[in-house]
């Protein structure tokens, strides 16, 4: 009997040794685990998301860059640099409807453009003991309703576009600069006579990058100016090339009897009695967010509008080659692209502009500017804004202006560009390109490179674009690199 009680002890302590070990197995990750701290003590985990909140997005960091940017055309939607980021977006500018005469506005979509961002350095202190090696990663809400990016890091592209704005305010008017301010300047240039008399057309650029930015092609283009327009006056509107340097870089055309010059900005000035002036006012005071689309872009978009309301003329980006005389056109802006069932204009463009003096329609787009600015879509601010007005205006009395077709300023679209530099393949292909090449001799004023899509291209030798710049030269046995290089050596 007592033998039986015994076995019946081992039993049950067999049995709950059976379960005790059960219940180790399965709860001993948790009992055994040992937290181990991580050497980042700064990452931090994800804010939580809104109810609206699509995916995330991991963001890496980098080292840090130049608050200056490139404020070249972007009629395009572009490759975009901005510190710290690496975004992919997909933005989509919604349809726009007219309340004048009816006009068949057709959407055209933005195509996918990497948004790079480097990370700014750590501040020293709590930071002492990170690991250099180990990047944090911090997740932050990608699209919301709005199609825009909202970003949440502490250093966030509103820092870098907040450097650039207190650099732009700090010579943002230009008074004390040879001591003589903006509009005395560019009065003095404009009525200055040379040789050739006044200016019969006067042309605007804006230059919102460094001097050491300054490129060929943006040489060719001043070129293709004087060539076309050897009576012409360029005024470009620039910080970095009124030093100098610029005026090294400007001392050829300069040399040859060419009237061009570059004078740093007053923004008081250009934006006062505008709706720019209060727009301007409340993004220096931090009431306007600048977004992540780099600000000296749209700072450029607003300068144009602004320059050619004040001053009336022809405003051109820096990457436009100038094909005809510009002096029998008025009040005029450009299609890019047509809508291939209605045959009417889809989209317009700011890249090329010809207007008078205090004309109504640039009150407008000023006015559309600081009342719908959107500094998070790329062209809401230049391209589709200046479609945007024209769609509801066109028509109008009171509104004097031409529509040219896409011939005039843009015969290439961005999409296409290649075929601006590269040569037949076969027979076949060269005679297309002969064809083309014909066609833009004949009907169009300019043509646009479209910077961003054409960068990387090579110009062959028998392409097109040789062969406009070949006839629109005005160092014709130098190339332009060689005079760029002795400028500012």
């Amino acid at each position: 009997m007592e033998l039986n009680t015994k076995n019946k002890k081992r039993s049950l302590f067999a049995f709950i040794s059976l379960v005790f070990l059960f219940l180790l197995s399965f709860n001993g990750a948790s009992i055994f685990s040992v937290n181990i701290p991580s050497l980042d003590r700064t990452a931090q985990s994800p804010p939580k998301l809104g109810r609206h909140s699509r995916n995330l997005i991991s963001v890496s960091s980098s080292s840090p860059s130049s608050p200056l940017m490139h404020a070249v055309k972007e009629e395009t939607p572009s490759e975009i640099s901005i510190p710290h980021l690496t975004l992919q977006a997909n933005s989509e500018e919604t349809e726009v409807t007219g309340t004048g005469d009816p006009i068949n506005f057709v959407s055209v979509p933005f195509f996918k453009h990497p948004v790079q961002q480097r990370r700014e350095k750590m501040a020293i202190g709590k930071q002492e003991n990170l690991n250099p090696h180990v990047i944090p990663n911090t997740h932050l809400p990608h699209s919301r309703k709005s199609h825009s990016f909202t970003i949440e890091s502490e250093d966030s592209s509103s820092t870098r576009n907040k450097k650039l704005l207190k650099m732009l305010t700090a010579f943002g008017s230009s008074r004390g600069r040879r001591g003589i301010d903006f509009p005395a300047r560019v009065k003095e240039f404009f009525m200055k006579k040379n040789d050739g008399g006044s200016c019969k057309v006067r042309f605007f650029m804006t230059w919102i990058a460094p001097v050491n930015a300054f490129n060929e092609r943006t040489f060719h283009s001043i070129e293709s100016i004087f060539k076309t327009n050897p009576n012409g006056c360029l005024l470009i509107v620039s910080n970095s090339l009124d030093s100098i340097k610029g005026n090294r870089i400007l001392k050829p055309f300069s040399g040859k009897g060419f009237r061009v010059t570059a004078i740093s900005p007053d923004f008081d000035y250009l934006f006062k009695s505008t709706m720019a002036e209060s727009w301007f006012s409340k993004l220096i005071r931090g009431h306007v967010h600048s977004g992540d689309v780099p600000l000296g872009q749209n700072i450029s978009n607003l300068l144009r509008l602004c320059l050619l309301y004040k001053y009336g003329g022809v405003y051109l980006d820096t990457d436009v080659i100038v094909l005809k005389s510009f002096s029998k056109l008025k009040n005029s802006i450009g299609a890019q692209t047509v809508d291939q069932n209605s045959k009417n204009w889809s989209r317009l463009n700011n890249a090329v502009m010809v207007f008078d003096k205090m004309h109504p329609l640039l009150y407008k787009f000023i006015e559309e500017f600081a009342l719908t600015f959107n500094g998070n879509k790329w062209g809401h601010n230049g391209p589709y804004l200046v479609s945007r007005v024209v769609s509801r205006l066109h028509g109008r009395p009171g509104y004097n202006f031409t529509i040219l077709p896409p011939m005039a300023f843009y015969p290439v679209n961005w999409d296409k560009v290649r075929i601006l530099f590269r040569e037949g393949k076969n027979e076949t292909d060269a005679r297309f390109l002969r064809g083309k090449l014909e066609q833009i001799r004949d009907q169009s004023y300019t043509v646009h490179l479209w910077n961003k899509q054409s960068r990387g291209l090579r110009m062959e030798d028998g392409s097109i674009l040789k062969k406009i710049l070949s006839d629109h030269c005005v160092f014709c046995n130098s190339s332009a690199s060689d005079y760029i290089v002795s400028t500012m050596g």
